[in-house]
């Protein structure tokens, strides 16, 4: 990969491309009208920020690769990058993936050590009874529109992560509201900090009471686990259950939701796996390429002029590469707009790609699976509610329904 050292004038002064509210609705089309502009493009996002963003596989898996991309948000250059807003940095800044190496390969060393815990290997038949639970909580209403976003694609990714980490029931509610109310773009800033204020002071007490007194769950394995000495400090645990309480369920939940819409709607894939259920694996691949659960990547700059795909980036811009469009980019995908369980190319970008790829991705697809095969078997004949107009959140981070209106038996 080649960094040039200067910038030319014209990149700099070139008007945006302004992608407008309808992008959180149709979001495909505009990344298929930017594709034939080229590989990477300097756009307004609907929320006002303006930044690079990054459309073809290539393009994409050399951004996550490049070192000269940075991830330090706490940094002068990301601030920049930013136009000067710190409320990014003060909430977020601390995260995991939000750091370059070396630091971040000290505290992925330390997580992974967690995650391949017994409290994580074990967590697979403790899934299916919570599906169970909650799909059989559904009967009484089954023949009447519901919900099924709020009453089974939420709830079971929030239990499984908060009991994997030791959160206790009556506090989970709250973890969904402030979850919901930071990854927003609706939301007003004082809101999300205000959010993101209430979730730290919790995970603050929480961790403390587990240092007190340890269990067989996630937190404890975090506070425990140590690296030639090296343990995670009490900032960082709060920085890592954070992180994994959002992003450790809001992927799945729109893995879940996704899904399903794919289902209600795809015939085809709805008869093959009705005949053979043992396809759901094939199929919790092709919904995590073709309605990936995040969207955009997480903040990124430039901390030198970046060449990627014949297009120059320069120095401190802000890039958000698309996991979305690349994962539909039809250089790398065949007829990408169509969900195949035959596809032989299952390595898409839903995860991210190097250093910085989900850390809970083996968790949120076995979760999918999960709730997926029991959804199918429990009420094979799901269908959209009467009526029903299916609208997505205003995020650029996740890809996820506000509602998913079903009519689960007839």
């Amino acid at each position: 990969m080649v960094h040039e050292t200067a910038a030319p004038a014209s990149e700099l002064a070139r008007e945006p491309f302004e992608l407008t509210e309808d992008f959180y609705q149709h979001p495909h089309a505009a990344y298929d009208l930017l594709r034939e502009r080229g590989p990477a493009h300097f756009v307004r996002f609907p929320d006002g920020g303006t930044g690079w963003l990054i459309t073809d596989f290539e393009a994409a898996k050399a951004a996550f690769l490049d070192p000269a991309i940075s991830k330090a948000l706490k940094s002068e250059g990301a601030r920049a990058a930013l136009g000067g807003d710190a409320a990014g940095a003060a909430m977020f800044g601390d995260m995991m993936l939000f750091y370059d190496p070396p630091t971040h390969t000290r505290l992925r060393t330390l997580v992974n050590r967690a995650f391949s815990g017994r409290a994580v290997r074990e967590l697979a038949p403790r899934i299916g009874e919570l599906a169970d639970a909650l799909l059989a909580d559904l009967a009484a209403d089954a023949a009447t529109g519901q919900d099924l976003l709020d009453r089974y694609a939420f709830p079971l990714p929030m239990l499984v992560i908060c009991e994997l980490l030791g959160v206790p029931n009556e506090e989970r509610d709250n973890f969904r509201a402030w979850s919901t109310t930071l990854v927003n773009d609706d939301e007003p800033a004082a809101a999300r900090g205000a959010a993101a204020q209430r979730f730290v002071a919790y995970i603050d007490a929480l961790i403390r009471a587990k240092r007190e007194t340890p269990a067989e769950d996630l937190l404890s394995e975090l506070i425990s686990v140590s690296e030639d000495g090296d343990r995670l400090s009490h900032a960082e645990l709060i920085s890592m259950v954070f992180l994994l309480l959002v992003a450790g369920f809001e992927t799945t939940v729109n893995l879940i939701s996704n899904a399903v819409a794919i289902l209600l709607t795809d015939t085809e894939v709805r008869a093959t796996l009705a005949a053979d259920p043992g396809r759901v694996p094939d199929f919790v691949e092709e919904v995590l390429r073709f309605e990936a659960p995040a969207s955009e990547g997480t903040f990124r700059y430039t901390t030198a002029p970046v060449m990627l795909a014949g297009v120059e980036i320069p120095a401190g811009q802000r890039v958000l590469v698309s996991m979305a469009a690349a994962d539909r980019d039809p250089a790398r995908f065949p007829d990408p707009h169509r969900v195949d369980l035959d596809r032989a190319d299952k390595n898409h970008l839903a995860f991210g790609h190097g250093i910085h790829r989900c850390v809970g991705a083996p968790l949120a697809r076995m979760e999918g699976g999960v709730a997926l095969t029991r959804l199918l078997a429990t009420y094979p004949d799901l269908e959209l509610a009467a009526a029903a107009q299916l609208s997505w959140r205003k995020s650029l981070i996740v890809r996820g329904l506000t509602a998913l209106p079903v009519r689960l038996r007839p």
